[in-house]
């Protein structure tokens, strides 16, 4: 057995709900049962011609539909470039603006995803180029040292954001190369979503982040939500879901290996990594 194959058996089994929509349906079921929302994503990413473009959006609204059909709990995320981003704006805008309307029909929210520094400024752009935020949101990358100016302009627009860590490819980039840097400015934009925001996501796995947000909580009374990916601590997840709202990031699909690469990049914890390889999700 190649060893691509064993690393999909092992890593793509345990964060993955499989290669079609139904598995996400059957995730998301599962994960709604102990009261959390699965937050769907499409696996792909920097798609650089109009036909896989084209074929990923039609995915996505055939996920759309499904969700609404058989009454999940779940929001939708997408990746700009999986809308076309990398081919033009104007592609990628009239497939966004497709995805929201879709969205906006069967009442589901739908995130947009970041990805690598050089395609920051122009997702920003789409987000914002469809107009009210209602009903959309987008995720912003601590790691990222523009993160600040960005966090500040998206909440200008009333924007509803995902904060996390981020782990792509950032080369000669303006990032903090530190795990402990990264965690530093997590922390300041953070307090700064309290301070500023009635609704945002905390995406993270770090016992401390979520007990410093318990405590920032305390004192502004926001709408919170904490977000987790797929099989990484389901058990933390269902047991903060008893008194809090919790959403489990579920990709689903075939393009598998990009993001477990990511992942394995970004939890830079080779105890969480193994444990939850080895623990089975519930």
């Amino acid at each position: 057995m190649l060893l691509g194959d064993v690393l999909q058996r092992i890593i793509a089994r345990r964060w993955i709900a499989g290669p079609d929509i139904s598995d996400a349906m059957i995730r998301a079921r599962a994960l709604n049962g102990k009261g959390i929302i699965a937050i769907i994503n499409y696996l792909g990413e920097e798609l650089d011609n109009i036909r896989d473009v084209d074929y990923t959006v039609k995915v996505y609204k055939q996920l759309i539909r499904a969700v609404k059909s058989e009454h999940v709990k779940a929001d939708i995320t997408v990746k700009a470039s999986q809308l076309g981003l990398r081919i033009n704006n104007r592609v990628a805008r009239r497939h966004y603006g497709e995805l929201a309307k879709l969205c906006k029909k069967n009442r589901l929210f739908l995130w947009l995803d970041m990805e690598e520094y050089e395609l920051v400024s122009r997702t920003i752009d789409l987000y914002l180029s469809a107009g009210r935020t209602s009903g959309r949101g987008i995720c912003i990358q601590s790691y990222l040292r523009r993160s600040r100016n960005d966090l500040i302009k998206l909440a200008k627009c009333k924007a509803v954001i995902r904060l996390v860590k981020g782990a792509h490819a950032a080369a000669n980039n303006p990032v903090y190369e530190s795990r402990d840097a990264a965690t530093e400015n997590y922390y300041a934009l953070m307090e700064y979503l309290f301070k500023n925001c009635n609704s945002f996501t905390i995406g993270t796995h770090d016992s401390e982040i979520i007990n410093n947000a318990f405590k920032l909580n305390r004192k502004y009374k926001r709408d919170v939500t904490y977000a987790m990916l797929n099989g990484i601590r389901d058990q933390y997840a269902a047991g903060l879901a008893k008194h809090n709202k919790v959403a489990v990031y579920v990709p689903f699909g075939r393009r598998w290996f990009g993001y477990s690469y990511r992942r394995i990049k970004e939890l830079n914890n080779m105890k969480l990594i193994l444990t939850s390889i080895a623990k089975r999700g519930n």
